[in-house]
């Protein structure tokens, strides 16, 4: 298994068009993220990268959005990914969008996020499968220089894995877009959903929706007292003979 970190600097895409059939994979996982932005509550949420940024969340109860990119023009907010200018547990939602394909050190960068991140807040999480139709054609020597094969891609178990050590608890994974991008949108939403069962494993992209669970320290005594063992009372078995002996 190759090192998760590594000393080459990858440069993100900061937007869907630069990524090849780019609007296709946007709008698969904006379908995805669709279906949980009802589900989440709180008052600020954090999006981490240009494609985050695209990513549509008006459905969203969190109504403070902050989107982090230094080149995407839907920015709000430059920061360095590695330090965000933020308090601890500022965030009850952060959304990182393909960031860790192109992380050089993607356990810092969960870290980090982690820091921001308020206790039993949300993680959303996409990315590239390597084991799909997308991902084996980074075996191709043309596609090396082109995204998302520019960057590289890491298993969803091993994803899962970092984030249990960070103890988070992942509450959603789902793998997609198991056929590659076609004309045809009406033929390939009906393949999909007669493969979304049997072919789930080799779907192109991931998505992962984890929960942050904090442990206490110090763990909390029970408030009841056990029960006292009944025991024999000692009692007195003069009588007053033995009394009047002893005067």
């Amino acid at each position: 298994m190759k090192p998760a970190r590594i000393l080459k600097h990858i440069d993100p895409p900061h937007t869907w068009s630069q990524v090849v059939n780019g609007e296709w994979a946007a709008e698969l996982l904006q379908a995805q993220l669709d279906e949980w932005w009802p589900k989440l509550f709180g008052y600020h949420m954090l999006k981490l990268g240009g494609l985050s940024c695209e990513l549509a969340s008006g459905h969203c109860n969190i109504q403070h959005q902050i989107c982090i990119d230094k080149f995407n023009p839907l920015h709000n907010v430059v920061a360095d990914p590695f330090a965000l200018p933020f308090v601890e547990k500022a965030f009850d939602v952060c959304l990182i969008a393909h960031q860790l394909d192109y992380c050089s050190d993607p356990h810092r960068l969960l870290r980090e996020i982690d820091r921001v991140t308020m206790d039993d807040g949300y993680l959303l999480l996409s990315g590239t499968n390597p084991i799909s139709v997308v991902g084996l054609r980074a075996l191709l020597p043309w596609n090396r220089k082109r995204y998302p094969w520019k960057g590289r891609m890491f298993m969803p178990m091993r994803i899962k894995d970092w984030l249990s050590v960070l103890n988070y608890e992942v509450v959603f994974h789902e793998n997609f877009a198991i056929l590659p991008a076609t004309h045809h949108q009406a033929c390939s939403a009906w393949m999909e959903g007669m493969l979304s069962e049997s072919c789930a494993g080799i779907g192109s992209m991931y998505l992962i929706v984890a929960r942050k669970r904090t442990v206490p320290l110090k763990p909390i005594k029970p408030t009841w007292k056990v029960r006292r063992q009944l025991a024999p009372l000692g009692m007195n078995c003069r009588t007053k003979a033995s009394s009047k002996r002893q005067c």
